[in-house]
């Protein structure tokens, strides 16, 4: 069985049905909530990440160091609670998996542009395409 019918699987399964939506055993036929802070809470944080992993493609001089370190250890921090309530997080956990990979990144990018000569390297490559720029310019 592939990957993909098991999370099919999974899915639709009646633990995932339970899981996202949280019905009230004294009275079964009515649902309580809508869904499940456990379901809501962790696809609304869901846009940290996302906002991170589109951040990559930008320029490095824009990756605040601050911030990014304080989303790594946020991430850190809520992987381990996500795994120590009751009932286990998944989908919390995936979610700062997600986030703390692509905060790693964006650590990664912002230390090497601004301690590891990727700025000068930024800046002669702004100076060698501006010269040649303008020789092209002059010759014509």
């Amino acid at each position: 069985m592939s990957t993909f019918q098991r999370f099919g699987n999974f899915l639709f399964s009646k633990d995932f049905l339970k899981y996202v939506f949280f019905f009230d055993r004294a009275f079964p036929k009515r649902r309580r909530d809508v869904c499940s802070t456990h379901f809501w809470g962790p696809v609304s944080n869901f846009g940290i990440p996302i906002a991170a992993v589109m951040d990559i493609k930008k320029d490095p001089q824009l990756v605040s160091g601050p911030m990014t370190g304080s989303l790594i250890l946020y991430s850190l921090v809520f992987m381990r609670y996500s795994m120590a309530i009751t009932p286990v997080n998944y989908l919390l956990f995936g979610c700062h998996v997600v986030n703390e990979s692509a905060q790693l990144i964006q650590g990664g990018r912002f230390i090497n542009y601004w301690y590891f000569g990727g700025r000068e390297r930024a800046l002669v490559q702004a100076g060698t395409a501006g010269a040649e720029a303008g020789a092209a310019a002059a010759s014509k």
